[in-house]
């Protein structure tokens, strides 16, 4: 991970929508294969029934493979996210945390099926999970990526 990205995932931290939410980024590593993400359940991102508001649990869960893939494929690339579900499946009602993970398989296999294609879509799946590891959403990232002429 080169400085100016070491910056910009620390500035992150202090973004107002991440700031406002309650969100965290807890670990990027330096092969940016893997990012860790949390959020602490506080009053102001509580909904009306004392649990997570899902506006948060979205938010925790929407830049990261973007800036993943954007990193890890170089300028030669086009990343964009063009769409997410979320689906609840419980009350997240303690800290929540996400993992995302990416390996170089996933990498080559996304550059070779872009030598066929002009743009493909990849839809790659976060699970956000309470302290004791329960999942209590699952959100599919659906991501958009084109090689650059």
């Amino acid at each position: 991970m080169n400085f100016r990205q070491k910056i910009l995932f620390k500035i992150m931290n202090f973004w107002p929508p991440f700031l406002g939410a309650g969100i965290h980024i807890d670990h990027i590593s330096k092969d940016f294969l893997e990012i860790d993400v949390s959020l602490k359940l506080r009053f102001w991102n509580r909904n009306y029934v004392g649990t997570a508001y899902g506006g948060s649990l979205y938010s925790m869960s929407d830049p990261f493979y973007m800036l993943m893939l954007i990193n890890l494929l170089g300028k030669g690339y086009i990343v964009w996210d063009k769409g997410a579900t979320i689906r609840f499946k419980r009350p997240g009602t303690s800290k929540v945390y996400a993992q995302f993970r990416l390996t170089n398989e996933q990498l080559n296999a996304f550059k070779e099926e872009l030598k066929g294609k002009n743009r493909i879509e990849p839809v790659l799946t976060v699970y956000i999970k309470d302290e004791e590891g329960e999942v209590i959403a699952e959100v599919d990232k659906v991501l958009y990526i084109k090689k650059k002429l």
